[in-house]
This record gives C-alpha cells, structure tokens and sequence, in this order.
C-alpha cells in the first residue's frame, strides 16, 4: 500500500544521496590535522563570543579532599601555636567570623564537629622558582613547575562532605537540582576537534554510582557525557572491542543497518534526544575502535618521555600512564580530559596524615609535573589549559572524633587550586586563606568561579549556554578570575 510521504521523510530521505557533503565534513574532522588547525578549530555552535585562548582542557581531580597547609598553602603559624586552641591564639577565632556560617551549608544528617585544638604541620616548605612560591617538601617536582603556574589559594565551597566532589564539577550542592558538569558545559558549547574521539573524555574515575554527577550531562542530553577510558591499549573502552568472532565487514554491516533503522526513527521522532544520542554513540564506537587504542599506544614514547611521567616506577605508574593518556587526548583533539590520577576518595586524611599524603603526593607529583613539562616542550601548553583540584581542603585542627590524634577533617572554607597553560599568568598567587589557613579572604571564589575561568579561556561565556526551560541561578555562573589571565 502507497504511504504518502511527508516533507520531513523526503528531505531526509533526499539528504542521504549526498555523501559527499558527509564525507566532508568527517575528513574535516580528522585527528591531529584539524586539532592542529586554527581556523578551523574554531567553536562550531557559535557560542564563542571573543577569541579563545585554550583549545583543550585537562582537569586533574585528586578525590577525597587534599591538605591546603599541607601541599600549597603552608602555614608557619600552625607550629607556632600547635595544641593550643584558636582562642588561646593572637588571631580572631575562625569559628566566630561570620564567613563560617554564610558559606557553611551542612547536609543536615551530616553536620562536622567543630575542631578547635590546632594541628602543626606535618611537613617542611620551601620557595621554589624565580617567582619564590612557596610548596611543601612532598611536592618538588610540581615546585620545579612553579614558574608556569597559578596558585588560587582562596576557593571555598559549601558541603562538608564528599558529596563536594559533585559539587566541584556541576557548582550545586547536594541538597539542589543537579546541573550539567563543567565537561558537559565545554563540550555542548564547543563541540569536537576529532570526530574519531570522544569530545569529552574521563581517565580512571568516576569510581563510585554516586559519583557520576562529576561528568554527566543532566539536560544537555547523553551526548555531552563524560566517556570513561582505561589507559590499556588491548582493552580501553568496556564492552568496545569488536568480537574476534565476528569480521569487520560483518561489523560494519551490523552498524550500517542500525544506522539506518536509528535514522527511520529518528524522522519520525526529531525531537527524541535518546535516538540522537544512539545514533552518534553507534557511530563514533565504530570510529573508536581503531582511533582510541591508538592514542594510548605508550610504546611509541620515548623510554626518557615514559621516565618523565614516572612510568618506570610502580608507585607513579598509573598516575603516570593517565596524565600520558591525557596528553595524547588532546595532543589529538579530544576538547576536555577528565583525569583522577589517585583512587576515590584516598585523600581522605581522617586519620595519619602525614602517612597518606606523604605516600599519596608521591604517586602524583611526578607524573603531573612530567604532564606539565612535556606540554611545555611540545608547545601544547600555550593552546591546552590545565587545572589542578580537589573537593574540599582540611582543617587547620586536629579531628578529635573517637579519640583522634593524627588527622584532618573535611574543610569547604579555604583551600587551594592552580592554573597552568593556555591564557593563564606564570609564577602567581592570588588569594589567600587567613593565618590559620582556615578561612579564604573575603571574597573568595566559589567553584563555578573555576567553571567561569575555563569557558573564558575557551571563548565562551558561560551566562550564553542557557537552556530554554532551564533557570539558572546566579552563582552557577561563576565569576570569571581575571586576576591570573596572562
């Protein structure tokens, strides 16, 4: 029986003889050609409103919450007035200035002590580079980097415990509607500079369910999703590799034929982003499996570029193995690296802190540094923005619970982040915490204020990425901190 067919089907239908227009467009999207290409890197949604400084991102995350006192923000005063509580100190009491309660918003199940006896620190610091900034001695091989970075030592954010870690990629707290993560946000404002590669890319972690917020997309679709990799080249995407039993030929028919059932759907249903999404993620699987074992072949590597991240020794291996993998990402084109170089959660100093972060900067120091540099030889840095975080800092007194004696508590009021790379000022500090380390100087920086900065430097303003039916609050805009834009 005759269907007649509606316009919709025949502009569809139509379009599809032109595979040369699509052809194109995939050619145009080819790896370290197009990544390499400044014209035609140039955002694709028009969101961009002034010229980009960064093509790429690479977010490092060190779950569980690091020591602000104890990597980049040392505090002499600590040792001075170690036992004593904050009373018995020259400097106003913390717990009594009004910025404790404005920024504190406890999950109500979960309301922290109040810790007043204060800790000392737990290692030695020095000044580093020519610009004198001052790390601790678990640090050295990120001290050496001084000189290309900026210390933001006045980040503060709002929930005391790890549902921060959310909180950090989407700017909600636990206790609101969750929003898109700021990889989601990149990624639907900029689109892709390799059509074989995911656009948004995720090294070792979410590692737990309620995680998943850090690099979902919420609103935005499935599409703009994080897409987690290992950095085994045999295996690096879960469920990818295409059945030994199965002939490529025989694949890429399979493949086809879904194409086309999933592009009959999707006329019939346009506005169906689950559909769409489907379609992409069919294609792009296809296109993976050759592009991404690639660009995590560490083999090609030199023996001194595998030294440099750590990858000779079994304590920096993996640590190392991602910031590689994140080099090569973007070295390709992929627009924003997600990478958790340590496991969920092991900053989490309760208890021996001096034992954790000793053993745990160990693992990170040397790979990150090695990122930094090997970026710095390769002229990648001047075009790839790197950001070094963490959920929460810890705080300046000893956690006390069931008789503790060696460890931090959880510590949203001040801690520290850094900038490194494309449009970011060299060798600077800007903020502060006050003389305890506790809190982070009036204003401060919420975390969208991270989000804001990343957006700026690649062209984009983030207030422009509104969504039709989606209200957005103020602070999930973030203010950009122009104060270390080079």
């Amino acid at each position: 029986m005759f269907r007649p067919s509606t316009r919709r089907t025949f502009l569809s239908d139509f379009g599809m003889g032109f595979t040369g227009l699509a052809l194109g467009n995939l050619l145009l999207g080819d790896g370290i050609t197009r990544a390499s290409d400044e014209k035609v890197w140039t955002p694709p949604s028009g969101h961009a409103q002034f010229a980009p400084k960064a093509k790429s991102v690479i977010w490092i995350f060190l779950s569980g919450g690091y020591s602000q006192m104890e990597t980049f923000d040392p505090k002499p005063e600590l040792n001075k007035y170690a036992g004593k509580t904050f009373k018995e100190t020259p400097h106003p009491d913390p717990l009594e200035n009004p910025l404790h309660d404005k920024r504190s918003r406890a999950v109500v199940t979960n309301v922290r002590e109040k810790y007043t006896k204060i800790y000392p620190m737990q290692v030695g610091w020095k000044k580093y580079g020519e610009s004198g900034i001052e790390v601790t001695d678990w640090w050295p091989h990120i001290g050496s980097c001084v000189d290309d970075i900026a210390f933001v030592r006045s980040m503060y954010t709002t929930d005391n415990d790890h549902a921060a870690e959310n909180q950090i990629h989407t700017g909600r707290h636990k206790l609101d509607e969750t929003e898109p993560s700021i990889g989601a946000w990149v990624t639907y404002g900029l689109g892709t500079l390799n059509e074989n590669l995911p656009q948004f890319v995720v090294l070792g972690g979410p590692t737990r369910p309620d995680t998943r917020e850090s690099i979902g997309s919420q609103y935005l679709g499935p599409k703009f999703s994080g897409v987690p990799l290992t950095v085994d080249p045999n295996n690096p995407l879960p469920y990818g590799r295409r059945n030994a039993a199965v002939l490529a030929e025989e694949q890429k028919n399979e493949f086809d034929l879904i194409g086309e059932l999933n592009g009959l759907a999707s006329v019939e249903y346009p506005q169906d982003e689950t559909i769409r999404a489907r379609i992409k993620s069919y294609e792009l699987a296809f296109r993976m499996q050759a592009a991404v074992p690639e660009a995590l072949q560490f083999a090609t590597e030199t023996a001194e570029t595998q030294q440099l991240y750590g990858l000779n020794d079994p304590k920096t291996k993996l640590a190392g193995e991602r910031c590689l993998a994140a080099r090569r990402l973007v070295e390709r084109g992929v627009r924003f690296v997600q990478l958790y170089p340590s496991p969920y959660g092991v900053w989490d100093s309760h208890q021996k802190l001096k034992q954790n972060h000793e053993t745990q900067s160990y693992a990170v120091d040397k790979p990150v540094a090695g990122l930094l540099k090997d970026l710095k030889r390769r002229g990648l840095l001047e075009d790839t923005l790197v950001v070094f975080c963490t959920e929460f800092g810890r705080t300046p007194a000893v956690e006390e619970r069931a008789g503790g004696t060696d460890g931090r508590d959880h510590h949203p009021h001040g801690f520290t982040v850094w900038f490194a790379g494309a449009g970011v000022k060299k060798g600077i500090v800007h903020g502060s915490t006050d003389e305890l380390g506790f809190h982070a100087a009036d204003p401060g920086h919420y975390v969208t204020d991270m989000h804001a900065t990343v957006l700026h430097l690649l062209g984009v303003d983030l207030k422009t990425l509104e969504v039709p039916g989606r209200k957005r609050l103020e602070v999930d805009h973030g203010q950009v901190i122009h104060e270390i834009l080079a």
